[in-house]
């Protein structure tokens, strides 16, 4: 979405709002605390702490007091003790540079990273201006935002009854930062379809308050990732151990697989190593934004790495073919005053695919929707190829030839210039 954006002129500031305050982390802290190990966190970070914390769920069943105890580590969190501090930002630095991995082969970057935690010195100052806004009610102890009249029957909690504070306090005062900081037409927050209700309640109390900012919050809701169990039913993913799956095994799975066809169908290609990367880790990538994103996603490596199918190695081959066929040609293309458009007459169904281009990404932009991006690339590649099965090029005689070689860099281009706005990469030779 901010590539979509800035493609069309937007100032787009992209913030990775991590989950680095609360009592999730609180729990973490607690389960370092107590059964961590620094020379097996820095082994393997993410896996590592992702067992302390399933221990921790598995523990506090038996001992329901370990959530008294994460909860007295976050307030002493929040008042800034020495010891909680020091492990909180030693968690959070190990937490982001193992993210760094996977970002940076997802071609993922942030202009900030301003997580919870950034906002830990501004809730004070949200509170009190829910506070005089006459919308802020004590119940039981805790300090709530009713919004009936809105439809919502939940109220918005914004402190609990021990002091401390909660996502919405966080979002309400991250909400009023970027409000004077960017001055935004749109904020939006690209969170899974499940937390639905938090950004209602979010816009909601915004509502309420009469701030002008709660016509920016929009909710980016998406669908969970299936995957088929041995029965051929469609499931939540998990991993053998049914719990999670971690991104880099799925990646390095991907880029494998891609190696495997490669041997087997172009063992002679050069930087075969470096097309797998491109094309494995692309394919994943497709595979997420081909269909709307609301819609769960199913997993399936014959599907997604597919040549002829709806898929990003079938889009990358596309623009590979259009590549070649420019590299045989000695001479540059010919400039568009040189062309005789006549001659593409033949071309009308590629040349309207074309054309639909900038208004397909308008509405991807209008609607958060990258899915209309990846249609409009699956169906240029189809309609390219079929022309190609038609159409010789370079045989063609010269008026004809120039003509079609102008076709197919422009093709080229496009379909280049589409799948760098997916984030995604264009090989030349595959």
């Amino acid at each position: 979405l901010c590539r979509i954006h800035r493609h069309l002129g937007a100032t787009v500031h992209g913030i990775n709002h991590l989950g680095d305050w609360g009592m999730p982390f609180a729990k973490m802290m607690t389960a370092y605390m107590r059964w961590g190990n620094e020379q097996e966190l820095h082994r393997s970070p993410m896996r590592y702490m992702f067992d302390l914390y399933k221990r921790y769920g598995q523990e506090v069943k038996v001992h329901p007091e370990l959530d008294n105890e994460a909860a007295a580590h976050f307030q002493a969190l929040e008042r800034n003790a020495g010891a909680e501090r020091k492990l909180w930002l030693f968690l959070r630095d190990e937490s982001l540079k193992a993210f760094q991995g996977p970002y940076s082969r997802l071609g993922v970057t942030f202009d900030h990273v301003t997580g919870e935690s950034f906002f830990e010195n501004k809730m004070e100052a949200a509170m009190q201006r829910v506070a005089r806004a006459g919308v802020l009610e004590d119940s039981e102890g805790a300090q709530v935002v009713w919004l009936k009249e809105l439809g919502i029957k939940e109220p918005c909690l914004l402190r609990k009854s021990d002091g401390t504070t909660l996502y919405h306090t966080r979002d309400l005062a991250a909400a009023f930062w970027r409000e004077e900081q960017y001055h935004p037409d749109r904020i939006l927050y690209v969170v899974g379809a499940e937390q639905k209700l938090h950004f209602d309640q979010l816009k909601g109390v915004l509502t309420r308050m009469q701030e002008k900012v709660a016509a920016a919050v929009e909710h980016v809701p998406f669908g969970l990732v299936l995957s088929r169990t041995e029965d051929g039913k469609w499931e939540k993913f998990a991993s053998r151990a049914g719990n999670a799956v971690f991104l880099d095994e799925i990646l390095d799975e991907a880029v494998a697989k891609v190696r495997a066809i490669i041997r087997e169908k172009n063992p002679d290609l050069p930087d075969a190593d470096a097309v797998a990367e491109q094309v494995g880790v692309s394919a994943i990538v497709f595979n997420d934004l081909k269909n709307s994103r609301i819609k769960d996603v199913k997993f399936d490596w014959d599907a997604m790495l597919n040549f002829e199918g709806e898929t990003g190695p079938y889009v990358q081959y596309a623009c590979a073919r259009l590549a070649s066929i420019l590299r045989k040609v000695d001479a540059p293309v010919t400039a568009p005053s040189a062309v005789d458009f006549t001659q593409l007459a033949d071309a009308e169904r590629v040349l309207l695919t074309m054309l639909d281009f900038g208004p397909a990404v308008q509405r991807a932009a209008e609607q958060s929707e990258p899915s209309i991006v990846t249609a409009q690339t699956i169906a240029l590649a189809g309609e390219i190829h079929s022309y190609l099965r038609d159409h010789y090029v370079l045989g063609a005689e010269p008026a004809v030839r120039d003509a079609r070689l102008f076709l197919v860099d422009a093709a080229r281009r496009l379909l280049t210039t589409g799948l760098a706005l997916l984030g995604i990469a264009a090989p030349e030779r595959m």
